[in-house]
């Protein structure tokens, strides 16, 4: 019996080590990081058709095509679990902004926006060429929007009963669980036992919940400790969503909302995080005002903001935000990244609108000016209030993957987040290389391995024969993020190879336009 062991063995390992075969892609002499997050070796990956056939000595081989990786990292291409593709894929379909940093699948549908219902729009997607895998949840706050709008009251039986049918048929056309934006109207307005009776429907049908929370700031505890109780009372994983700390007083809350996170999954609780490793968040000039102002939509905001005793009370609140939440205490820390009335916004910081109308660049004038601007229309912008002593914490915790909460932005187009260009390779320089915040090992399994497991992808996120040939070639001594605030339309650099179910996406630094991407699609989903 002993014996018979020995030669099963024997046969496995020379089928990987030392075999003799022909693939569509050989990569040579690799530094391999797999995505298990264990000790890099040096190997050769073969690849035939979408799918990865051997790892090992591979040295009688040949390959169709063939190249020498002498002194490059091999790792499993990275999947992003908090994207905002959505719109940007149509425009864009290679998705260069995320092959340059070795990100071959997205997870749409994030802080409770998506498509509902989801199969038309996943069926469109299906029809196209794409140069990513494409997955998406189901957001809750567009199941809430289809039954109630943007009311702000509790549903009724016969509501919560349709917002129930609306996440089960969205499990089942594909999606991987359900999203919140319970910061957002009209996730802020439902209560936490809406959620709970939505999660678990998702979670009977194996989906995950991730939350974009009520509150980043004051209220962080209260926040991930509800995080948590939807996934314990709603039987699914729960993740708490680009995990940050907002605002200057609330700075090193990271040490508790870890041990949260900690001792929910101490006593059973699947909880996890992911983050973008940015010291600035990106969000809607909205997110100054506060939720109960916006029930009903644009047109209710309008009225109360012309109404003086309504407009004083959110003007206000603004000034509250500015001071001790998303402004950091200083206007000059929230930066427009679009106004669709006025291109010419962009860049600016409501403390440099501030001195163009001859004002002091006090919270209070720069609340005039936020009302001024939404008013007018939608506006985005960066509000730098994250301290990276926090953001080097979470990162370094055990249960966080990275994530970008980027899109695919038009080339050149406003002066959006850097996140949308570098999040990747900005954790693999700054936070590895530079700070060592965590080695290149845990990196790569936070951005690969980790997030596929997660979200179910068990023939992705791992350098293993069988699984698909989703891999980025990068050189651990170059790769560097470029995108600036100031400058963020800049690719990130040090990636050689990029390769989408065994089709280079990105080949000696260039693309391609193979558009080899998929569609993903959930545990429950039915043709």
């Amino acid at each position: 019996m002993v014996r018979m062991r020995i030669l099963v063995w024997l046969a496995a390992v020379t089928a990987v080590w030392g075999q003799s075969s022909t693939y569509d892609v050989l990569l040579r002499h690799g530094r391999v990081y797999d995505g298990t997050g264990g000790p890099w070796f040096i190997a050769d990956v073969g690849i035939r058709g979408d799918t990865i056939a051997a790892v090992g000595h591979l040295d009688g081989a040949t390959g169709k095509v063939t190249i020498d990786l002498h002194g490059l990292a091999v790792s499993p291409g990275y999947v992003d679990t908090h994207s905002h593709a959505r719109g940007g894929l149509f425009e864009s379909p290679a998705a260069e902004n995320c092959v340059r940093q070795g990100v071959t699948t997205v997870i749409e549908g994030p802080d409770g926006g998506s498509a509902i219902p989801l199969k038309p729009f996943l069926n469109d997607v299906a029809s196209r060429r794409i140069g990513i895998n494409f997955g998406t949840l189901a957001g809750h706050g567009s199941i809430r929007s289809a039954v109630m709008g943007t009311e702000n009251r509790k549903a009724r039986p016969d509501e919560l009963d349709r917002m129930r049918a609306l996440a089960r048929q969205a499990m089942l056309d594909g999606a991987f669980g359900m999203s919140t934006g319970l910061f957002y109207v009209p996730g802020n307005y439902a209560p936490t036992e809406e959620v709970i009776e939505l999660a678990k429907v998702v979670g009977a049908l194996g989906g995950v919940y991730t939350s974009h929370m009520r509150d980043e700031a004051a209220q962080v505890l209260d926040s991930v400790r509800e995080t948590i109780r939807i996934g314990e009372e709603g039987g699914l994983p729960t993740q708490v969503t680009h995990h940050k700390i907002v605002g200057r007083p609330n700075w090193g809350k990271s040490k508790e909302t870890l041990r949260l996170i900690a001792e929910a999954r101490e006593r059973g609780v699947d909880a996890t995080i992911d983050q973008y490793p940015y010291t600035a968040s990106s969000t809607g000039i909205a997110a100054l005002l506060p939720q109960w102002s916006q029930a009903g939509g644009r047109k209710a905001l309008l009225e109360r903001l012309a109404a003086p005793e309504t407009r004083a009370r959110i003007h206000a609140v603004i000034v509250d935000k500015i001071k001790f939440d998303r402004g950091a205490g200083d206007p000059k820390n929230i930066q427009i990244a679009s106004c669709g009335f006025d291109a010419s916004l962009a860049g600016k910081t409501l403390a440099d609108l501030a001195k163009e109308r001859g004002q002091a660049p006090t919270p209070e004038n720069a609340a005039d000016i936020a009302i001024a601007l939404i008013e007018k229309g939608s506006c985005s912008a960066v509000y730098h209030a994250i301290n990276e002593e926090d953001v080097e914490r979470i990162l370094r915790s055990p249960y966080t993957m990275v994530a970008s909460d980027g899109g695919i932005p038009k080339f050149g187009d406003g002066v959006p987040h850097p996140r949308n260009y570098g999040a990747f390779a900005r954790v693999l320089s700054r936070y590895v290389r530079e700070r060592n915040a965590i080695t290149l090992e845990e990196a790569i399994y936070k951005m690969s391995g980790f997030p596929a497991a997660r979200f179910g992808l068990m023939d992705r996120g791992l350098l293993r024969p069988g699984m698909k040939a989703d891999i980025a070639v990068f050189d651990p001594a170059t790769v560097r993020d470029k995108a600036e605030f100031g400058n963020p339309h800049q690719y990130a650099e040090g990636f050689t190879h990029v390769l989408v179910n065994g089709q280079f996406e990105l080949r000696d630094a260039k693309m391609t336009g193979t558009l080899a991407g998929r569609v993903l699609y959930g545990p429950a989903h039915t043709k």
